[in-house]
């Protein structure tokens, strides 16, 4: 299931990223180097997330009450909004605040040999999990590209893993260029400006993860192919003529909530328009089974009503 490997891919994610942040802060302290700290920060930030998307993930799973009819399974796109705002803060201000300090004031680093075997180390450490992730999310991406399964995935959790573990490696190849003009040109300012560039970078993709998340919370519908897939399964029932219109919306990364108006025969009788709703529902559950929560509304049709929307 797409939860189970949503799960999987946090998890080594967070795995990853506890030993990272570790040796990242221990190489910073021997060699002073604010890139190496500024990742330091980034590790923390997102081991942070990592925890958060579990707990969301979790939370998540709470059945559903009085209060909450619909169940809790939308809290994991607030907490995954929680992860753009620690990731914002935490990681990209305090970075670009560290790269300003470094540029203006400037310290000669000490061992970057040191530095330069951490980050790569975390590189390879970042790598795997980036692999996991990659490969977890094949499973449910289909065709579409890399940008639009981000755009369009109503699961949460693996696009963030995979802008997050992305920055990481881009961050880390930053701080490995800073580290290394430093050395070379023995100017310390070098290291200052990757700093900058790994704040801006967690910047940018804390504020897509904020723009996307924040969709998801106000509620999205299905994908087209999923709204063309329903359509198809509702036409296909017997007594169905035509969809008059149709609305859904996720109230989950795996709960769709379905309301349509379908236009039926002026003579059928009660007991065929139930047994007709019934046999749609059965059509639309096996043709897209994320569809949990199904409203039907039998009508005549009349020109001139809504037409069919997602």
């Amino acid at each position: 299931m797409a939860t189970e490997g949503s799960t999987k891919a946090v998890v080594t994610a967070l795995s990853a990223n506890l030993a990272i942040g570790v040796s990242k802060f221990v190489a910073a302290g021997i060699t002073g180097s604010a890139s190496m700290l500024a990742e330091g920060v980034h590790s923390v930030a997102d081991s942070t997330n990592q925890v958060l998307l579990l707990i969301g993930g979790r939370r998540a799973k709470r059945p559903a009450s009085s209060l909450h009819p619909f169940g809790y399974a939308r809290e994991r796109y607030v907490y995954s909004f929680l992860v753009a705002i620690i990731l914002f803060s935490l990681g990209g201000l305090y970075a670009v605040y560290e790269g300003y300090h470094k540029i203006t004031d400037t310290h000669e680093l000490e061992s970057p040999l040191v530095a330069v075997i951490v980050l790569l180390i975390a590189a390879g450490l970042e790598g795997f999990a980036l692999r996991t992730a990659v490969g977890e999310a094949n499973r449910v991406r289909g065709k579409r590209s890399w940008f639009g399964f981000i755009r369009r995935s109503r699961n949460p959790e693996l696009p963030v893993i995979l802008l997050e573990d992305s920055a990481a490696l881009l961050g880390l190849l930053f701080a490995l260029l800073g580290v290394g003009l430093s050395v070379l040109t023995g100017n310390a300012v070098f290291d200052g400006i990757a700093t900058l560039l790994i704040g801006c970078l967690l910047v940018v993709v804390a504020v897509i993860l904020a723009v996307e998340t924040k969709s998801l919370i106000i509620g999205e519908s299905a994908v087209p192919e999923q709204v063309s897939a329903i359509h198809a399964a509702l036409l296909s029932a017997p007594g169905v003529q035509r969809v008059i219109h149709l609305r859904t919306m996720h109230l989950g990364p795996e709960e769709l909530l379905l309301a349509a108006k379908i236009a039926i025969e002026e003579d059928a009788e009660g007991r065929d328009i139930a047994t007709m709703i019934d046999d749609a529902e059965v059509r639309v559950r096996a043709a897209v089974p994320t569809a949990k929560v199904i409203y039907l509304e039998p009508d005549i049709y009349r020109p001139g009503t809504a037409p069919s929307a997602s």
